[in-house]
């Protein structure tokens, strides 16, 4: 199946308030080409270098998410465009992602990376982490805007498993969301487990192999 074909299978199983982001790391400029004809803006990629090239040849109404863990010396060169960076799994990332912002006279939106895997590869904050950075760091850091929580579930079968980290990174949310401004996104959800994190409250998602088709890593 196309891409388009893809997408026409997907885009009905995503409720209007859930945004789909089209994971295009690895994939080909004309591949996100074919995606963003099919109507698909937001687009997200795990390496920063690979974000920037295709940001320089695509089209500029693209908004660019930073799905992948965030090396900081390497934040100034997404920082003029990027458009929301999931993965802020550090008080250090932050404070350079702020510094970075005021270089280009922006405000960047980013989401905090909370742990919930059973997973040792997983990155992440918990939860006590997160709520202290954003009681006590954030209001010193005025070029950042902490929009939501990002999470990873464990990569396992069992969906019961799978539900309950959702539900513990939901809690989390929902603390933040009414004890804190501009607290509205909870990233959630991929290929294998994307409906599964709908039904516990994602209003993000991150689809990849499903649109574009598995990677071949060994290129």
């Amino acid at each position: 199946m196309s891409i388009q074909d893809n997408l026409k299978t997907i885009e009905p199983t995503i409720p209007a308030h859930v945004t789909l982001v089209a994971v295009s790391k690895t994939k080909p400029v004309e591949d996100v080409q074919e995606a963003y004809e099919a109507g698909i803006r937001d687009f997200g990629e795990n390496k920063i270098q690979e974000m920037c090239d295709k940001y320089e040849v695509l089209p500029k109404d693209i908004r660019w998410h930073m799905i992948g863990h965030v090396q900081t010396n390497k934040v100034k060169y997404m920082a003029p465009f990027v458009h929301l960076i999931h993965g802020v799994d550090s008080l250090k990332l932050l404070k350079e992602i702020d510094k970075q912002a005021q270089k280009n006279n922006r405000v960047i939106d980013v989401l905090l990376q909370q742990f919930i895997a059973d997973e040792e590869t997983k990155f992440g904050l918990d939860d006590k982490e997160i709520r202290q950075i954003m009681q006590e760091e954030i209001q010193s850091l005025p070029h950042i805007r902490v929009v939501g929580l990002m999470g990873m579930a464990t990569f396992t079968d069992d969906e019961n498993q799978i539900r309950n980290e959702f539900k513990t990174l939901k809690s989390n949310f929902e603390y933040l969301k009414n004890n804190f401004e501009n607290i509205s996104i909870l990233s959630i959800g991929m290929s294998g487990d994307y409906q599964i994190a709908i039904e516990e409250g994602s209003t993000m998602v991150r689809i990849g192999s499903s649109i574009f088709g598995y990677r071949n890593y060994s290129i």
